[in-house]
């Protein structure tokens, strides 16, 4: 009998960090679309963000060196903001090179200039139009996340 080699398609994991629970179901709804190989983790704030990326508070559980694979970070959450989870990210060795791109409403150029300077690897308004939203998922996920 020949033996049949099965491929297993290892899920990539995306941490969201959206405190809107209705932007945040979007972007769950536009990934299921996708319908790629990713596992989304939503994080509703920064500390839970942090918590996720670190392995600690509710998360510390997790394996510390089983990074995300993607970061797609909103700036204005409560409590710990959008920047300093990047500020942070970027000083751990252990995350120094995970992707983060800024998911956002803010069009300041200020935000934009900020990102660039803590570290984000790209920075994009969130569209209004749903269909439009997922399309950007799926270009962040081809550039970001591309399949080998």
């Amino acid at each position: 009998k020949g033996t049949r080699k099965v491929t297993q398609v290892r899920r990539k994991t995306i941490l969201l960090t959206e405190d809107n629970p209705d932007e945040a179901e979007l972007a769950l709804l536009g990934f299921e679309r996708i319908n790629g190989p990713y596992q989304v983790q939503v994080a509703p704030d920064g500390e839970s963000a942090l918590d996720f990326l670190f392995a600690t508070g509710a998360h510390a559980d997790r394996h510390r060196n089983l990074q995300p694979n993607l970061v797609l970070l909103d700036l204005d959450l409560p409590g710990i903001d959008g920047f300093e989870v990047l500020r942070r990210l970027r000083q751990n060795p252990r995350c120094r090179n995970t992707p983060v791109v800024i998911l956002t409403t803010s069009d300041e150029h200020s935000d934009l200039l900020r990102s660039y300077l803590l570290g984000a690897d790209s920075y994009l308004c969130k569209p209004m139009d749903f269909d439009c939203f997922t399309d950007l998922l799926e270009q962040i996920t081809q550039r970001w996340l591309p399949s080998r």
